[in-house]
């Protein structure tokens, strides 16, 4: 079973959140309906970074190290091929 990391962004409150899991789309749904502690009514929430792992404790991993990272790295990751979120939805 793979495990994403995703990056999300409010442009309403030009802010970035970073997650985790094994389910992309199940999760972008749960933030744009105010059903996460940090997320909720700051969306809409955008989906613009996807990247899939093998192994569980990567994709952790990976998702610590983005929590300490800036805004302009998120915007180079967008165009980076480690970036799938094309197979997640059809307008990126």
């Amino acid at each position: 079973m793979p495990y994403y990391v995703y990056v999300l962004y409010s442009e309403s409150h030009n802010i970035y959140y970073k997650g985790f899991t094994e389910d992309v789309l199940k999760r972008l749904h749960e933030h744009n309906s105010n059903l996460g502690r940090y997320t909720a009514k700051k969306g809409p929430w955008t989906l613009l970074i996807v990247e899939q792992f093998a192994m569980k404790r990567e994709a952790l991993l990976r998702e610590k190290s983005l929590k300490k990272s800036k805004a302009s790295y998120f915007e180079w990751l967008r165009i980076q091929q480690s970036n799938i979120v094309s197979e997640f939805v059809a307008d990126t």
